[in-house]
């Protein structure tokens, strides 16, 4: 089979899946292709349902071009015949797992795993990409490759840490799922010190025992995830693996998956009653955040792990949606004060979703003196607020300001960054909280209000932190170039990682020591403890 001999071609192929494109192009901004596997023939195998030996590459060495010519001449064939433009193409889907297994019965027919999919090592991914890179250079697409829709941060860091210089260059955006969640905020600094957009690009599971339509359980499974997920990766897209799922397996199963069950087996003339379409209440509260949180809104730092803030494109509202998880109503206090103004006694609207209802509108609450507003929300619930009555920043709302001094404080030891005794580099080393050894300067370097904006880190002395060389060295100089600058992560705990704009590398305790005297350094993000830093403000100190 090749690419180039037009009767090797069946483009009357898929053809469910052609009319979804066309009945909902409409209403799509935005298109991404991916495969799970490449055609029977480009595998080792010889089954799309992945290879013998699970954990055994499964794409063809020799079939590598050809699977990147085939994704390329499919893609501009569905643009063309169907009049849309993908965005984005990603040629693998959960590669370094063992998943993709073929196993044969004694008729030589497979048996079971029947679900698309081919196992990838790092270096044969690496392989499809760069092929896939030429492929699309040379086609007229526009599309832009994503790598590598790996089921978790912990293997999408593998993945990526395996990859050269070349085939990292060649990624335009990272996609990474969180079936695993470990490690999220190590794909998050990945993305930022790659400086290359982030896609949490699938994620459904079951939550709660077995299938319901009525439980609020998936429900609030679902919404937590998407609560983590935001706070630990700060993608900029987040995406359900289907909306839509087949009733009869999954009622078999006992599982949930899919906010909407439909049977798939229902005849051509089936109707709601003989063939009923059915929501659970993961429909319910994933609207929590799709109705009140819009495309373009700015996502904003929260103190506790329940909730996700947002504020509006325009900047005259907010909204924050929260989880309460448990068996008890919970009162929860915004607090506005960092918004440059609020106009007391504008309402902020409950919107909750549980057991009872799907977006139901409470009693609005009125935001006090203080600039707070107390609501509290239904035990085992996802509530919308609506806040409006805001905008602008208030002047001490960012941790970093200009003419300020900080420490900054190990989360694994609690001892502070400090100079290395002569000079040229940093160690741990003093708790007190009065030590002027111990101040920095945190001067932002770019114009934004983003999270990727740049800082330069300057010793009270002068002296600026930079990456040279794989080392982390304490330097003279004013002008800051980019392996001067870092870019500061949180999770909204009040720690900190700050990651090299120039190497992608993170500020580390070497060794994960905490004695006095241990070195800092670079290393790859770790997602540790060693990595994280609190950031305190000591100018009261300063006179």
């Amino acid at each position: 089979m090749g690419p180039d001999n037009p009767e090797h071609w069946d483009w009357s192929a898929d053809a469910d899946q052609r009319w979804w494109i066309d009945r909902i192009k409409g209403e799509v901004s935005h298109w991404e292709a991916f495969s799970n596997s490449p055609p029977w023939f480009q595998t080792v195998s010889g089954y799309v349902s992945g290879g013998f030996d699970a954990s055994a590459d499964q794409i063809r060495a020799d079939r590598v071009d050809d699977f990147a010519t085939y994704l390329v001449r499919v893609s501009e064939h569905v643009e063309r015949t169907h009049g849309i433009r993908f965005d984005t193409i990603d040629p693998l889907n959960e590669p370094n797992t063992n998943y993709w297994g073929t196993q044969l019965g004694p008729d030589g027919r497979p048996t079971g795993g029947r679900q698309e999919g081919a196992h990838a090592g790092p270096a044969l991914q690496q392989s499809v990409i760069l092929a896939l890179r030429k492929a699309l250079d040379a086609s007229a697409l526009d599309a832009r490759l994503s790598a590598v829709d790996e089921t978790s941060p912990t293997l999408f860091r593998t993945n990526w840490n395996a990859y050269g210089d070349e085939g990292q260059a060649a990624v335009d955006q990272l996609n990474v799922h969180t079936y695993g969640t470990g490690h999220r905020t190590s794909a998050r600094d990945i993305a930022k010190g790659a400086d290359k957009p982030l896609w949490m690009s699938e994620v459904d599971g079951t939550w709660g025992s077995g299938q319901s339509f009525t439980s609020v359980e998936p429900g609030l499974g679902i919404a937590q995830r998407i609560v983590d997920d935001m706070r630990e990766l700060e993608p900029s897209a987040w995406l359900l693996w289907q909306a839509v799922e087949d009733h009869n397996p999954q009622a078999a199963a006992g599982k949930n998956w899919g906010a909407i069950q439909i049977p798939f087996d229902c005849p051509s003339n089936a109707t709601p009653t003989t063939c009923p379409i059915r929501t659970n209440t993961k429909f319910n509260t994933i609207r929590n955040f799709t109705h009140f949180v819009r495309p373009g809104d700015h996502v904003v730092k929260v103190d506790n792990t329940s909730g996700l803030a947002a504020v509006s494109a325009n900047g005259t509202s907010a909204t924050v949606v929260h989880v309460n998880d448990t068996t008890e109503p919970r009162a929860v206090t915004l607090d506005l004060s960092r918004f440059g103004t609020v106009h007391v006694n504008a309402p902020v609207m409950p919107v909750v979703s549980d057991a009872n209802g799907a977006l139901v509108r409470g009693k609005p609450v009125r935001i006090e003196a203080d600039r707070s507003a107390t609501l509290t929300v239904p035990a085992k619930s996802v509530t919308t607020f609506v806040i409006h009555g805001v905008r602008g920043v208030a002047p001490d709302a960012a941790l970093v300001r200009s003419g300020h001094a900080y420490a900054l404080d190990g989360v694994q030891s609690g001892k502070a960054l400090v100079p290395s005794p002569d000079g040229s580099s940093v160690v741990l080393g003093t708790t007190d909280q009065a030590d002027a050894n111990a101040w920095w300067r945190i001067e932002q370097v770019t114009s934004g209000t983003g999270n990727r904006e740049r800082y330069a880190v300057r010793h009270d002395s002068g002296k600026r932190l930079a990456d040279r060389g794989g080392s982390l060295v304490l330097e003279p100089g004013t002008q800051t170039d980019s392996a001067a600058q870092g870019i500061m992560s949180t999770t909204g705990d009040g720690s900190y990682t700050f990651v090299n704009a120039s190497t992608g590398r993170l500020l580390d305790v070497v060794g994960q020591g905490t004695g006095v005297g241990t070195r800092v350094g670079v290393h790859a993000a770790n997602s540790g403890t060693n990595q994280r830093w609190t950031v305190v403000d000591r100018t009261p100190h300063t006179s």
